[in-house]
């Protein structure tokens, strides 16, 4: 499949069925799942029946999916994923942005270069008016590359999550960017 972005160093693109394996290493990292659900393994069964369907979604607003995988451009080496996905499939208005990366990647900023690719591709052909990101609130790693990624603080909350996990106690935090914001940085 054609990428659906490339920036100097990765390549996002459609996942496939044959990326189950990619998946299932990177949810099976108790590192990269801290923040997630705890760092809890994900049976490959999961991967195949739930994870990957979800990835695999077709939003009818922008004739596109929602996640992509990303892989280094010189190598194509799997690095994760990321998520710029429309939370109406109705209105590409407002997206959640979200990345999910293998550790080897981590401190390289592939996370910040992969989201503003995809925040400036929203603002300039896909229609998004609002970019919106949540984390953990102690999760300090994933609201830097929000903040450098142009998002700001919007507001802390609590979800009601099934089961909780450390840190879950200081609640979650919601970034947002808005089409005004972004064009006013350009």
């Amino acid at each position: 499949m054609p990428a659906f972005l490339e920036t100097d160093r990765l390549t996002l693109r459609p996942f496939t069925e044959a990326d189950a394996d990619h998946l299932f290493a990177l949810d099976n990292d108790p590192e990269v799942m801290r923040y997630i659900n705890g760092g809890k393994p994900t049976a490959p069964e999961t991967v195949r029946a739930k994870v990957l369907p979800r990835l695999l979604h077709d939003h009818p607003c922008t004739g596109a999916r929602g996640f992509w995988a990303a892989e280094e451009r010189a190598t194509g080496t799997f690095l994760g994923w990321f998520e710029f996905r429309p939370l109406d499939d109705r209105s590409p208005a407002v997206v959640e942005l979200g990345y999910r990366l293998n550790r080897a990647s981590w401190g390289r900023g592939y996370a910040t270069e992969g989201s503003l690719a995809l925040i400036d591709k929203g603002f300039t052909e896909l229609r998004t008016e609002r970019v919106t990101a949540n984390t953990m609130a102690v999760n300090s790693g994933s609201r830097r590359v929000m903040e450098k990624s142009g998002l700001t603080f919007l507001r802390s909350f609590f979800g009601d999550w099934p089961d909780t996990i450390p840190g879950s106690e200081h609640g979650e935090v919601e970034y947002e960017l808005t089409r005004a914001q972004w064009e006013q940085r350009r």
